[in-house]
């Protein structure tokens, strides 16, 4: 197993393309280029939650991918190729580029001139979603990814529903999400992963 922790050191940018690179999958130099012609590096993961931040996504999808790894490794999942690992985990928040922006809010603020705190407003830059492609999450993610290279039906399947019980609001998701995960235990692993991600890693 590799030492995930100097890997988390390197650049996250330099590492996300190296991993996507090593794939070799036909179509992956063009989804890079369609990436850098995004916001997807510098982009936050979400508004207010994990990630909030410049370069939160880029930064999420790697602890994706490491504890995908950890995950499939603690509970022996077998057979799963490299490039499986690394497809479904870096990519499963590609519907996140280019969906995000950044607005200016009145907070109320305290200032101090002369040792004292005075009640006012400022104005401070928030995260907010300007979805450009309203076309689901996990779906969406899927939708863009398949522009470029091709998908197995488990990548497809985890991709999409990597939200678990978030991404399934009608008891027919339901129905659909629980029929795909007893086919497919990436999907649950993937959803592991992204859920400590979201809130283990940020602790």
């Amino acid at each position: 197993m590799m030492d995930i922790f100097s890997e988390q050191k390197r650049p996250c940018k330099d590492r996300f393309i190296e991993l996507l690179e090593s794939t070799n999958r036909d179509g992956i130099k063009e989804l890079i280029q369609y990436l850098n012609g995004t916001d997807f590096f510098t982009a936050p993961a979400s508004t207010k939650y994990h990630g909030a931040k410049e370069g939160g996504l880029v930064e999420h999808s790697l602890a994706v991918y490491d504890n995908l790894e950890i995950v499939l490794n603690v509970f022996s999942f077998e057979g799963y190729i490299q490039d499986t690992l690394v497809i479904t985990a870096l990519l499963h928040d590609i519907c996140k580029a280019s969906f995000y922006t950044i607005e200016m809010r009145n907070k109320k603020d305290y200032t101090t001139n002369d040792g004292i705190f005075h009640p006012g407003w400022g104005s401070y830059p928030f995260y907010a979603i300007d979805d450009q492609y309203p076309y689901g999450h996990g779906e969406k993610s899927v939708d863009i990814i398949r522009n470029f290279i091709e998908l197995t039906v488990e990548e497809k399947m985890a991709i999409r529903w990597h939200m678990g019980a978030f991404g399934a609001e009608s008891y027919a998701d339901r129905q659909t999400l629980s029929a795909a995960m007893e086919k497919f235990n990436l999907i649950l692993a993937l959803q592991m992963a992204d859920m400590a991600a979201s809130y283990f890693d940020k602790k």
